[in-house]
């Protein structure tokens, strides 16, 4: 299976496993073609659990799934029983798989230059805003300056079409933001309201801000995009029915 996922390049300590997976190595059709992680996506239950097995046979343990809500709780993997409602894992234990589910949202993998703590965190527009960055950062309780973060594959700046009130959230938290947002002439959502102001958002450069802002400078990833390479990725604004790819970190 290793040729079908992504491993970070980022300067991570040598104790720090981290792997992307992609749309490609599983058993899934049609829509969910073929490594569909989701559950709870529409696609066959038995086609996502043997999807699962053939991650699982590459990792240490099972993932810690999480329930994804678009909000800003972390939960430690370390003491975690079943599947929570959590947008962000962190583990400070050998062998224990934090993992985030994303089909356009930004995944963020990150651990600290020592490899005593990693987290993943599930980063939508909502997320980000609504500071489940900041609430990771604060959970690894590590000093800023010695994290590392690798951004994973998200909806890229030139297909991320979003409305005013989205681009006044982030102003609100940092008017730098503004830097993030530029006018979008072209591209019209099927939900689009005639008339209304669009905007094209960078979710990496919005990522990073937050992250700057935190004292945390030591950035990496970031540049691939969910919607416009189908052959790799699923994205849910592109094709509304698809799969979820997981990004997975832990400590060996």
């Amino acid at each position: 299976m290793s040729e079908h996922v992504i491993i970070p390049d980022w300067p991570a300590p040598a104790n720090v496993r981290a792997l992307q997976t992609t749309r490609d190595g599983g058993v899934s059709v049609g829509a969910y073609a073929t490594l569909n992680l989701g559950d709870h996506v529409g696609d066959d239950p038995v086609a996502v659990a043997r999807n699962r097995a053939l991650l699982r046979a590459t990792l240490p343990a099972d993932p810690v799934w999480l329930k994804q809500v678009h909000g800003n709780i972390v939960v430690d993997a370390d003491h975690t029983v079943g599947v929570p409602d959590a947008d962000a894992a962190l583990s400070r234990q050998p062998g224990k798989v934090c993992a985030v589910m994303t089909a356009d949202c930004l995944p963020l993998l990150l651990c600290d230059e020592a490899g005593t703590v990693v987290a993943a965190a599930h980063a939508g527009w909502r997320g980000l805003a609504g500071g489940v960055v900041e609430a990771t950062v604060k959970a690894m309780d590590v000093a800023p300056d010695r994290l590392l973060i690798w951004l994973g594959p998200a909806i890229g700046p030139q297909a991320f079409e979003v409305g005013e009130e989205v681009r006044q959230a982030f102003m609100a938290h940092d008017p730098e933001a503004a830097k993030a947002f530029v006018s979008s002439p072209v591209l019209s959502t099927q939900h689009s309201v005639p008339g209304a102001t669009k905007w094209l958002a960078d979710i990496y450069l919005l990522a990073r801000q937050h992250l700057a802002l935190l004292g945390v400078g030591r950035v990496y990833g970031g540049g691939l995009c969910t919607y416009t390479d189908a052959e790799r990725f699923y994205s849910y604004r592109r094709d509304q029915a698809t799969g979820r790819m997981a990004s997975l970190i832990w400590l060996a």
